[in-house]
């Protein structure tokens, strides 16, 4: 019991958010680890534009050419330029 004593609550604080910033480092690792396993596939790289993206899923067949040409008016129409 007299080790607990010494440490005082600096101690304790320092501890407990030790502790808590560790297991949050495992969490962080363990789901990047389960997301990279399961295939999941990265977030959008920067620098392709929705255009881009849009042409793409058509190129793969994802979408039929309707919807393709509906969702490009669409982009076009609230392009935003920067």
């Amino acid at each position: 019991m007299m080790y607990w004593n010494g440490m005082g609550w600096g101690g304790w604080v320092m501890m407990t958010i030790t502790v808590v910033a560790f297991w949050g480092l495992v969490a962080v690792v363990v789901v990047a680890l389960v997301r990279s396993l399961r295939g999941e596939p990265a977030r959008r790289a920067p620098g392709k534009s929705a255009l881009e993206l849009l042409d793409e899923r058509f190129a793969r067949g994802e979408i039929d050419e309707t919807d393709y040409h509906r969702r490009r008016e669409l982009l076009l129409e609230h392009r935003v330029d920067h």
